[in-house]
């Protein structure tokens, strides 16, 4: 069972989250603190205590945006303990995102909280909690209806997203940024995995922070030694290495 700490200096918010983790049959208990300073305090007394003490802390589910001492803030610093608790971020902004998982974060859950979001949070945690050594986060898999789609996240909503609509797709860090006509979406997979993965589908490396897809490709750019593709109004630079192979294959698909 774990034992969770809910920090958020909004009051109802704070209580709408301490009631959906109580109702979770996962969750041993819940707790809440109204800031990270005190949240601080009572995670060094939990540490303190021992990992089988009365006031442990296995999970800590985390506002960012708080006055003094914000999540990121209290997230960077327990990344330093010898022995910290999960963190999963609950939040109304989703621009922090790609901080949050490079801080270990287990889950990233948008405002307003969902019971079904929130649950697979707390599963998220359990699975990690029982068996991964603490300080690590394993790769979570990522499951997808069909190769034909991906599975994003907008406003705490899992939505599917045709492959072919994506246009290219951006390295962040261990993250990837899909682009498509009518907006952007962050998934937590990296830009290698994604390469590989669409490769017979079309996409091609141009960049190590770019992949494209060549059916979007609409102008092929040489600029005093430089390449660059266009696809639709935006200009993505084309690396030296990647110049000759993105030719070739540009030129047997005009041939084809």
């Amino acid at each position: 069972m774990l034992r969770a700490l809910a920090v958020d200096d909004e009051r109802p918010s704070l209580e709408e989250l301490l009631y959906l983790l109580n109702a979770d049959p996962r969750v041993g208990s819940a707790e809440g603190a109204g800031d990270a300073t005190e949240a601080l305090r009572r995670i060094n007394r939990a540490l303190e205590s021992g990992p089988d003490g009365p006031e442990a802390i296995d999970v800590v589910f985390l506002d960012i945006q708080m006055p003094g001492l914000d999540g990121l803030d209290l997230a960077r610093l327990l990344s330093g303990f010898a022995r910290p608790p999960l963190i999963v971020f609950v939040t109304a902004h989703e621009d922090f995102a790609v901080q949050a998982f490079d801080l270990k974060a287990v889950d990233y859950v948008l405002k307003p909280v969902r019971r079904e979001r929130l649950a697979e949070a707390v599963r998220r945690a359990a699975a990690q909690r029982g068996s991964a050594p603490r300080g690590t986060t394993p790769r979570i898999p990522v499951h997808e209806p069909d190769p034909d789609h991906i599975a994003v996240e907008l406003g705490g909503v899992t939505r599917f997203v045709a492959v072919d609509d994506i246009t290219h797709v951006e390295a962040q860090g261990d993250y990837a940024r899909l682009h498509t006509d009518r907006g952007s979406h962050l998934v937590r997979i990296p830009l290698s995995t994604l390469e590989e993965r669409w490769r017979s589908r079309g996409f091609v490396r141009i960049h190590r922070r770019h992949l494209v897809a060549l059916r979007h490709i609409g102008e092929l750019r040489l600029d005093a030694g430089t390449v660059s593709v266009l696809i639709g109004s935006e200009e993505l630079q084309v690396s030296r290495r990647h110049a000759r192979e993105l030719r070739d294959l540009l030129m047997r698909r005009t041939t084809s």
